[in-house]
């Protein structure tokens, strides 16, 4: 049991917020790319990828590996995006931080997604079957090479516009 949910519901409610929250990154950074704030979508997408990177530290593990650290910055960036946006108002620096952090936080999400995709779905289990074969360095080069340039484009589209 976690949070007095089977872990089997609790997993689920786990992948549910993460897909709730690459969806809303994915509209929130469109925003960004058209040099407008999304009011609502970015709330529900910072809560969402909060949650998700909070919860991620809830299932049973031995150790402190890889999963914990891509939360850990995640949250740190997370907490950069909610003090530029709710706290500093976006002003200054503060606005091309919060697209900066935002964007590479929807990154992170997505990142895990495409290693969860490796591991359970069943078509793409036998391409990397260890993780560190071609096909998932491929897909892994090519969301951190897109992701890089959201982030570029995010952060300047955004400073422009007010």
């Amino acid at each position: 049991m976690i949070l007095g949910m089977s872990v089997s519901t609790f997993t689920l409610v786990h992948v549910l917020l993460s897909l709730v929250g690459i969806f809303t990154g994915l509209v929130v950074v469109c925003g960004f790319l058209n040099g407008r704030l999304l009011n609502g979508w970015n709330g529900l997408f910072l809560l969402t990828t909060i949650l998700t990177s909070a919860t991620g530290f809830l299932f049973h593990s031995a150790q402190f590996g890889p999963p914990h650290i891509v939360g850990v910055i995640s949250l740190v960036l997370l907490g950069f995006s909610v003090a530029a946006l709710y706290a500093f108002d976006l002003a200054g620096p503060w606005r091309w931080i919060y697209a900066s952090t935002a964007t590479l936080a929807l990154y992170l999400n997505v990142f895990v997604g495409v290693v969860q995709a490796f591991q359970k779905v069943s078509f793409l289990q036998p391409l990397a079957p260890t993780q560190s074969e071609p096909p998932f360095a491929i897909a892994q080069g090519l969301v951190l090479v897109i992701f890089l340039a959201l982030t570029f484009l995010a952060s300047r589209r955004l400073r422009a516009f007010r």
